[in-house]
């Protein structure tokens, strides 16, 4: 069935609640794995372990961890039967600091032996980013530079999206108003 854009906008509600959402709290995966999954997420990514349970506090096991100083970011719970169905989540993303954070993700991950399904900038957002997979096959993003909506609540226009396919194109070709210098040249990847 086709997806009619119109519609979809005259399904956003004009209400709003009572408070105010500032950003995602924390994301719980089901893996297949447990000590696999805590490897990567604290080795690849360096996720901080904050409290684990025993399979007397939860059947599996769980594990809390933090990337910033909240208790947990990203949660774990052992057990699941086998690798993630693509149905589960779409994908979780992590906002680094810096461009720089991005390339030498992209080689850590690479030099981890990773699978990388995307780099470069998707389109809405305009954020520059790549995307893995972890052990359970969870789709994961690392990106920079994210736009921002003002109190207008403008978002930019799809002619100044410019998509990319690699870190290197979303540099050379950055859309009005994005900036992405690369201070450690050593991290861009020449073509031939």
């Amino acid at each position: 069935m086709p997806v009619d854009v119109e519609t979809l906008r005259a399904s956003i509600s004009k209400s709003r609640p009572p408070f105010s959402l500032n950003k995602i709290g924390h994301v719980v995966l089901r893996v297949s794995d447990l000590e696999r999954s805590v490897e990567f997420y604290t080795g690849a990514l360096g996720f901080r372990v904050s409290d684990i349970y025993g399979d007397d506090m939860m059947p599996g096991g769980m594990v809390f961890m933090r990337c910033n100083a909240d208790h947990h970011g990203i949660a774990l719970v052992g057990g699941a039967s086998g690798p993630a169905g693509k149905g589960d989540l779409h994908h979780l993303a992590f906002e680094v600091g810096s461009l720089d954070e991005v390339f030498r993700a992209r080689r850590f991950l690479r030099g981890r032996g990773a699978t990388i399904v995307f780099e470069g900038r998707r389109r809405a957002g305009v954020q520059i980013a790549i995307e893995f997979l972890d052990p359970d096959g969870h789709n994961l993003e690392i990106y920079w530079g994210l736009d921002q909506i003002g109190a207008d609540g403008a978002s930019r226009p799809k002619s100044e999206w410019r998509g990319a396919t690699s870190l290197e194109e979303a540099i050379a070709n950055p859309p009005p108003g994005q900036n992405p210098m690369v201070l450690d040249k050593s991290l861009i990847e020449m073509t031939p």
